[in-house]
């Protein structure tokens, strides 16, 4: 079992818990942060985790963070930041940095979360994977993990989804909303991701992950409906609207940001399945179904819980 592990992204909703997940297995953590405030936000240093400011585009803030670590996680993406031509570059920039210096520090494996789905038809998800690309190239052994929507209560899938569905008597259907996807339970990524620590047979592997549910984004939307206690929500077929004019809209009727938006109705435009599922057979972990997850996001939701 390796002693000490690295996450990046500890201050986001993955990052955050994978953090306390991987402190209550007993692991010791050091989170990469950007900025002391935002540590100081998240009460990491309260929590007692071992704190590295830095910033991946700036390689020499990263001096030390991996120094000590066994295995490091990374949960960085600039999703919503910019448009393809600004933020894919930076997020090359960001994983060979990081790779470099887990390299150099004597890291001895990268643990990588990705998407799930075809690239064609997505910046995001096209710069997600070069991402995993570099920092296979330039860094130790990678264990790349690729998800489609992760369900949880402070995911932003899950809450355009929770937002949609409260906030509108009726919504458009565009074609899209008859894809497939696979979604995961957040508790059940996380025991993906901890466990690979002690699977070696996941270095070097790439590794589709996916709860036992396929469901298109309609059937979904009528499920958080029925969890809500909610009618299901009547839809208007618009066939030909684009992923970049859906966007537009959930940012209209939702709080959810157009730029965090336009990934993850890319990511819908396509199916998002499991296609090999050759990698989770290396795990013994039985992954719970879309309502069970749904269920457990609506309870732990903190903006439902304070409403």
């Amino acid at each position: 079992m390796s002693a000490r592990v690295l996450v990046t992204g500890a201050t986001g909703f993955i990052g955050g818990m994978l953090a306390g997940r991987l402190a209550a297995h007993g692991y010791e953590v050091r989170c990469l942060v950007r900025s002391a405030a935002g540590a100081r936000a998240q009460a990491l240093d309260r929590a007692g985790f071992d704190v590295h400011v830095g910033d991946v585009l700036r390689p020499e803030t990263l001096r030390g963070a991996g120094r000590g670590i066994d295995a490091a996680y990374y949960l960085i993406h600039s999703m919503g930041r910019g448009g393809p031509s600004d933020f894919a570059p930076r997020e090359r920039a960001a994983a060979v940095s990081f790779a470099r210096m887990a390299r150099d520090e004597g890291v001895e494996r990268v643990i990588y979360l990705g998407g799930l789905g075809d690239r064609a038809h997505s910046e995001h998800l096209r710069s997600r994977h070069e991402s995993a690309l570099l920092l296979r190239k330039h860094g130790p052994p990678l264990t790349y993990f690729r998800a489609g929507m992760v369900v949880g209560p402070q995911s932003e899938s899950y809450r355009t989804l929770r937002y949609l569905v409260q906030r509108l008597p009726a919504m458009i259907a565009p074609a899209w909303l008859q894809n497939p996807t696979q979604p995961i339970a957040i508790a059940d990524t996380l025991s993906y991701l901890i466990e690979a620590l002690d699977v070696d047979e996941s270095v070097g592997r790439d590794i589709q992950i996916g709860g036992p549910d396929v469901l298109t984004y309609a059937e979904m939307l009528d499920r958080m409906a029925e969890v809500l206690g909610l009618p299901h929500r009547p839809r208007v077929p618009v066939p030909l609207i684009t992923p970049w004019l859906s966007s537009l809209w959930i940012g209209l009727v939702t709080p959810v940001d157009a730029g965090v938006a336009r990934p993850l109705i890319e990511g819908l435009a396509v199916p998002t399945v499991v296609s090999d599922p050759s990698g989770m057979e290396l795990f013994d972990i039985d992954p719970v179904g879309f309502e069970p997850a749904l269920r457990r996001a609506v309870a732990g939701d903190p903006e439902l819980v304070s409403a």
